[in-house]
């Protein structure tokens, strides 16, 4: 998946809402309890999502009849997760606020589940969370292949299983494997491990540099519009969350990481070894859908495990919450590679997400669709791009270059990535966010823009005007952009504001992409009722705790107000942490805060004698520095004030930032 281990941490314990039953979201807002239920789909909307149903192969059910194969158990109802109970309201009838596409897919993600057979010796559990949990026999017990977000569910997950294997239940979990670096794909490590202590962990090249870098440096920023995405404070209902496009949801506890004893393709792309007497073949993947991922092949099975780089859908190539924008070239050439690797071979293909599909004809179908899709988003993006379409335009422009066989499959349509905000992203990775258009190269910062706007407009009422005509036409795409403009430059003008959210929710009621849709209606809810609470402020003690030095003082250098800073000249110091028996050099010159690690002490102002458990510790929240002075945990020596100036400098982040401008009380 695409969110950060960082970024989950919060997503993942939001109260993501009430029963579906009530069609209502309850959250609070300031002493405020607001009852949230969205409005109707206008006609339009509804004559758009018909349309859309139209175009749409609903006689193709082989996804339907994949996920419901040899089911072994269905959950009971300790095991169930309650996700799915406040999903209950997804039924057989598309209501007209939801895109027939997005809601096929919130049905599939509904298929009765619990632990399934994969092939003999290979069994998923899955709808306890957004991923699977895998179970692999080997010679003298089980090999967990992905743990999923939280201990809670990986643990009632394995629970589950071990009650019910109809082979090998009485055997332990010898092994633990990360097939990459995000969290729902590790974060339940260490229920696994309190059941078994002694399993032997395994993970993808790099992985832990990649878990603990991945959006540190820009994580308010990242988890604030996470909650855009995800739709972290709308309810489950036809006007809110239907579907998280790769599962129903995520699982709510505690995200937790157990570092790998070892980890793969440190050598080169392949690696062949052994895992409890079972050969495995691994292969590189790292740069497609995760900075650290691999997919894995079984060969006295025929069983080909693809990690993320295949699912029922169609993936992103940048993700909406905002992060490095992945290769979609590369991605393409690695399924190619694992085509012309496993292609002739393969029985059953089983992934991170979804159900397996079994067959070789069936599966090379399969991953050709998958291999092209992404190749025809890189290829295509360019080959507009190189005719002078420019990125406001391309994402549009690329829907009328996909093959009919492509955008007719079921998985290649885009419920989590998009055609449109993929192609987009392809566009900024090879040429940025410029089109060479000098209008774009400098405009007005967006409150003075929109100012402008309005006046040329001929004032907020006359916008409104047009506006509401437009809007009764269905133009709702121009509406958002106008209104958005004069909500901008009049934050108090309730009457834009109202009609600026009503059409966002007729564009997150046309949505195919679960995150699109998402965005969209929480930008209507924050028009209407202002932000929401719900996220924690802090991220997984588990994750933090594997943190380097160096980055833990690159994050606090992104905190350092640059021109406080200045004030205080040049400060030196050295930052010494018995616990690892290391020692960080860090600078405060000119306004910015640098670090390296040195082999010795430095010549400095002053000296911080701090173990790096307790800099984590200080980061959580758990401790201050002051405290572990008083208790004599940390030691400074030299100026005294040496690192308050630094610490002076930093400004804490609002959690909360204002995405769309919020009504004022």
């Amino acid at each position: 998946m695409k969110l950060s281990a960082v970024t989950l941490a919060i997503i993942s314990t939001v109260t993501l809402g009430l029963s579906s039953t009530t069609y209502a979201a309850q959250h609070e807002h300031d002493h405020i309890t607001v009852h949230y239920e969205g409005k109707a789909a206008t006609q339009h909307t509804a004559e758009h999502n018909q349309a859309i149903a139209e175009t749409l192969n609903f006689a193709d059910t082989k996804a339907f009849e994949q996920s419901s194969k040899n089911l072994v158990a269905k959950f009971d109802q300790a095991t169930a997760d309650i996700l799915r109970a406040e999903f209950a309201f997804i039924s057989e009838q598309t209501p007209d606020s939801v895109n027939p596409s997005l809601y096929r897919q919130a049905q599939l993600n509904m298929v009765p589940n619990g632990l399934y057979k994969v092939s003999d010796g290979i069994y998923q559990v899955r709808g306890t969370d957004l991923s699977n949990l895998t179970l692999i026999k080997g010679e003298t017990g089980w090999i967990a292949y992905d743990v999923l977000l939280t201990k809670e569910a990986s643990k009632a997950s394995l629970s589950f299983a071990l009650k019910n294997l109809p082979e090998g239940s009485e055997l332990p979990v010898v092994a633990m494997i990360y097939s990459h670096s995000h969290a729902d794909h590790f974060g339940g490590a260490r229920g696994i491990q309190e059941m078994f202590p002694d399993v032997k962990v395994y993970g993808s090249h790099n992985i832990t540099k990649e878990i603990v870098d991945e959006n540190v440096l820009a994580g308010n920023a990242m988890s604030r519009r996470a909650a855009y995405q995800y739709g972290a404070t709308l309810g489950k209902h036809n006007h809110g969350i239907v579907d998280a496009a790769l599962g129903k949801g995520l699982s709510k506890g505690e995200i937790t990481y157990v570092a790998p004893d070892y980890t793969l393709n440190g050598e080169g792309k392949w690696e062949t070894i052994e895992i409890d007497g079972l050969e495995m073949v691994f292969m590189d993947a790292s740069g497609t859908e995760a900075e650290s991922e691999m997919i894995t092949y079984i060969p006295s099975k025929k069983a080909l495990w693809t990690g993320e780089l295949t699912y029922q859908g169609m993936h992103n190539i940048y993700t909406l919450r905002g992060a490095k924008v992945r290769d979609a070239l590369k991605w393409s050439k690695d399924i190619n590679e694992m085509i012309g690797a496993f292609g002739t071979d393969v029985e059953v293909l089983f992934a991170s997400h979804s159900a397996p599909v079994w067959g070789n004809k069936d599966i090379n179908q399969f991953l050709r669709l998958q291999r092209d899709n992404y190749g025809l988003v890189h290829n295509q993006t360019l080959r507009l791009a190189n005719s002078g379409v420019g990125i406001q335009d391309i994402g549009d422009a690329i829907q009328d270059t996909i093959p009919e066989a492509v955008y007719k499959a079921w998985h290649t349509n885009g419920y989590h990535g998009t055609y449109s905000h993929n192609a987009k992203a392809v566009y900024n990775k090879y040429l940025g966010y410029f089109d060479m258009n000098p209008a774009n190269l400098n405009p007005l910062p967006t409150k003075l823009e929109s100012a402008k706007f309005v006046e040329y407009m001929g004032g907020a009422d006359e916008a409104l005007k047009r506006a509401k005509a437009d809007f009764a036409q269905g133009e709702y795409r121009f509406v958002a952009t106008a209104l958005n403009k004069v909500v901008i430059a009049e934050p108090t003008n309730d009457a834009a504001r109202q009609l600026l959210a009503d059409t966002y929710e007729q564009l997150g009621y046309q949505s195919e992409g679960a995150g699109w849709r998402n965005i969209y209606l929480t930008g209507a809810q924050e028009l209407r009722v202002g932000i929401q609470k719900g996220a924690p402020k802090t991220a997984s003690a588990d994750v933090i705790s594997e943190m380097d030095m160096p980055t833990l003082f690159d994050f606090l250098a992104v905190k350092i107000d640059s021109q406080q800073a200045a004030k205080h000249g040049l400060v030196k110091m050295n930052i010494i942490t018995p616990d690892t028996k290391q020692v960080l050099y860090i600078e405060l010159s000119n306004g910015n805060l640098s670090n390296s690690l040195v082999d010795s002490e430095q010549t400095a102002d002053a000296n911080l004698i701090v173990n790096k458990a307790d800099v984590t510790q200080i980061l959580l929240g758990k401790t201050t520095l002051k405290a572990l002075l008083a208790a004599g945990d940390a030691k400074i020596t030299g100026d005294k004030t040496a690192f308050s100036k630094i610490a002076g400098s930093m400004v804490e982040f609002d959690p909360a930032f204002e995405i769309v401008p919020t009504p004022k009380s």
